[in-house]
């Protein structure tokens, strides 16, 4: 898939990786819809991504089905069309499950589970007349789960279940369906991420600095679209891990709680 002129929505486009795939889509000649909850942050950020005449800015919380609903509608009513739904928006979330709020879980599942079925389900008939790609952007913790992270796992694991049926669904219909799990990617999703209580955690207990950055990221997923790849794990200790847990799933669980352990203010401890 050429990226010149398609449409292209990304949810959670403000910051990380949205907003990086959204610049590398722009870049590439893409029309880009960009939807987060905040409208005047798209707006600042619009102009990095493309020419006015090739971006649109909307506002959309994906927890609520009348605003992807909108979503879907300006993009068609600006663009005619639509090629691609990146459904990049996304929390996480660190505390041991004993300690946690079940509204955690619940704010979870809703913005990243719910989130990816509510675009898919609005985008989804425009997407068959284009035979485009429809994107579930996860987590290697989509496929080994990962320790005081239950929410954000489960959710993770839940979309994988839910486009991998999807692909199965319109397996003949021409629509590309692509679970993309980048491994750990420099961004502000572990400064977001919710603790037990619900409220942010505020630092992230990883050097981000040596971490994937979210513009290579963005490049890896820009060239899975071109080619219509279905599954794509980034990072060599990304794979490895997903290798692992499928081949020796105690072994890895082990591994996984020492990994855990180290971190900084690890909740183990």
């Amino acid at each position: 898939m050429n990226l010149q002129d398609k449409v292209i929505i990304v949810t959670g486009a403000s910051s990380g990786i949205g907003l990086a795939s959204a610049r590398q889509f722009g870049s590439e000649g893409a029309k880009v819809v960009m939807a987060a909850r905040s409208y005047d942050k798209l707006s600042e950020l619009a102009p990095s991504v493309a020419p006015a005449e090739r971006v649109l800015c909307v506002k959309c919380d994906v927890t609520r089905e009348e605003d992807c609903r909108a979503l879907v509608e300006a993009a068609v009513a600006r663009f005619g069309r639509i090629d691609v739904l990146v459904n990049n928006a996304g929390i996480s979330m660190r505390a041991m499950f004993k300690d946690l709020d079940l509204q955690v879980i619940h704010r979870l599942m809703d913005v990243n589970f719910w989130g990816t079925v509510n675009c898919t389900k609005f985008a989804l008939p425009y997407l068959l007349e284009t035979k485009g790609s429809v994107v579930g952007v996860i987590s290697v913790a989509g496929y080994s789960a990962l320790p005081a992270r239950t929410g954000y796992s489960a959710s993770k694991y839940a979309i994988r279940g839910f486009l991998d049926t999807l692909r199965i669904e319109h397996l003949k219909d021409g629509l590309n369906v692509l679970v993309f799990a980048p491994g750990y990617t420099a961004s502000n999703v572990r400064n977001a991420a919710l603790t037990a209580d619900g409220s942010a955690q505020g630092e992230t207990p990883l050097d981000e600095g040596s971490l994937m950055s979210a513009e290579d990221c963005a490049k890896h997923l820009s060239r899975a679209l071109y080619r219509r790849r279905s599954q794509v794990t980034l990072t060599p200790l990304g794979r490895l891990t997903v290798w692992a847990h499928r081949l020796f799933p105690r072994l890895t669980d082990r591994l996984t709680y020492s990994y855990i352990a180290r971190e900084t203010g690890s909740p183990f401890k």
